[in-house]
């Protein structure tokens, strides 16, 4: 079946039902306005929505955010929740082979005015300073002791090894590093592909962009974020790189096999999952948790390769600087939560695959500097026009406190390509000026702005709906891509 298959129901300008049928559970329920459905409806990420809500335990719905398109299992932008006590599963494919893709944003006290007669500078200087590229590799060589100790201990790991500030993990979601992480569960080909790739920034939709504050929205939140319009900040997307992609390989396949064992029975193979309560469960949550820790080390080296970049194309400190981290938010990952399900508070397993935590003011997990307002909320867009910082909201528990996090692709990698081919993606965006280094052409082909939706459209829809609030925007001037 395809999306054409699919039937909806419109519940509101900003909410669309897949009415439940044989075998599902519970409904679906995407998030987007009319308009933008059409454009999700050109892939199968649909399909992928109504496939998950078969699966063991899951409660509410099965949902999707605005950014929504097709992916491995669950669509990018699903979110999926399972209750544990009851045969909640846990999926690698409502992960992500990216475990732990991520958005950290880094302030800074200098304003356009400081940046721009050096920006080419600073743009290549931190392009040979922060590793890229497919298959790129760092200065840090790890043995097999000191890799298991970034398992377990993510950016604190890489804070005590000298690349950053302990202000860094109070501004980390889970504080850098989520218990649990267990890395005998690991495979020793994944331990081969991690061992050279901490502080690497890799390839494909991953970026490193200096950005200027070009809007405020709520001058309230914003202050006490620390953010002001005119203000220079930083924006690194990566993730657990070839050490998160092999732990969703391995799992992803040895899944399929005990599906039977669990009497599973479900529409799509790429969803292959266990109970969260069994040892095929466990084994998977235990390598993950050590991939997302992998991945919080590796964005905290990369902070600490950027700071030293400014300090050396600036002639200053990081901390006269004032290069301090704002958030650091996952994206793909599962994660034990406590919700009210039909009148109960029950531990559930939350699935965000291409959607962020998005928590309200007051939550205990959130620092204690922000508390009052909510937590930071970062939703890059394409490198040619605009990301933004939301924040969480109370009326976001509807999604398990859930909210997009990026513009969604339009075009494949492949379409993208061939509908750029002969273009010069770099002039045209230096045209608007917005530096950019890339590794090659191709990424540059891929990720062009026309292949991505409209972040603001995108954002507009999670604004509407409620689930996260708009904070400041933030244009490119400066892009870094693999």
């Amino acid at each position: 079946m395809d999306n054409q298959s699919v039937k909806f129901e419109k519940i509101n300008d900003y909410r669309w039902r897949i009415p439940k049928q044989a075998g599902m559970k519970v409904p679906g329920i995407i998030f987007s306005d009319e308009r933008m459905l059409k454009d999700i409806m050109k892939d199968r990420a649909a399909e992928q929505v109504r496939n998950a809500a078969h699966l063991p335990g899951i409660v509410r719905a099965s949902m999707a955010m605005p950014d929504i398109h097709w992916g491995y299992g669950l669509p990018i932008g699903g979110v999926v929740a399972t209750d544990i006590e009851n045969g909640g599963v846990i999926t690698p494919g409502g992960v992500g082979y990216d475990i732990n893709c991520g958005v950290r944003l880094i302030r800074t006290s200098l304003y356009t005015q400081d940046v721009l007669p050096r920006l080419k500078d600073l743009v290549n200087m931190l392009f040979q300073t922060v590793p890229v590229g497919v298959g790129s590799t760092g200065d840090i060589r790890l043995d097999a002791v000191a890799q298991k100790k970034i398992l377990t201990g993510g950016a604190g790991w890489a804070v005590k090894e000298g690349y950053g500030w302990q202000s860094d993990i109070d501004h980390c979601e889970e504080q850098g590093a989520i218990n649990g992480a267990d890395p005998s569960k690991v495979s020793k080909r994944a331990y081969e592909r991690g061992n050279d790739q901490p502080g690497t920034l890799g390839s494909g939709n991953h970026f490193l962009e200096v950005q200027e504050v070009s809007e405020v929205f709520r001058e309230d939140v914003a202050k006490i974020f620390g953010i002001e319009r005119g203000q220079i900040v930083v924006m690194v997307h990566t993730g657990s790189r070839g050490f998160g992609h092999q732990v969703c390989t391995d799992y992803a396949e040895s899944l399929v096999r005990v599906m039977s064992k669990w009497n599973i029975n479900i529409p799509d193979r790429q969803l292959a999952c266990a109970p969260v309560k069994s040892q095929e469960g466990e084994n998977y949550l235990g390598a993950m948790r050590a991939a997302a820790n992998y991945a919080w080390a590796n964005r905290q080296v990369i902070t600490h390769l950027i700071r030293r970049s400014f300090e050396k194309v600036f002639g200053e400190r990081a901390e006269s600087l004032g290069m301090s981290l704002v958030y650091d938010v996952a994206h793909n990952i599962a994660k034990t939560e406590r919700y009210e399900i039909d009148g109960k508070e029950r531990s559930l397993c939350v699935h965000r695959k291409g959607a962020t935590r998005a928590f309200p003011a007051g939550h205990p997990d959130i620092p204690d500097d922000y508390r009052k307002v909510g937590q930071p909320v970062i939703i890059p867009g394409d490198m040619g026009r605009c990301s933004y910082l939301l924040v969480g909201t109370p009326e976001g528990e509807e999604t398990f406190f859930s909210t997009c996090h990026g513009a969604g692709r339009l075009l494949s990698r492949t379409a993208a390509v061939r509908a750029m081919r002969g273009r010069s993606i770099a002039r045209e965006l230096e045209a608007k000026g917005i530096i950019v280094r890339a590794s090659g052409r191709e990424t540059l082909y891929e990720e062009a702005p026309e292949a991505y939706k409209d972040v603001s459209r995108v954002v507009d829809i999670v604004q509407g709906a409620g689930i996260s609030k708009r904070v400041a925007k933030m244009r490119p001037i400066g892009v870094i891509k693999g």
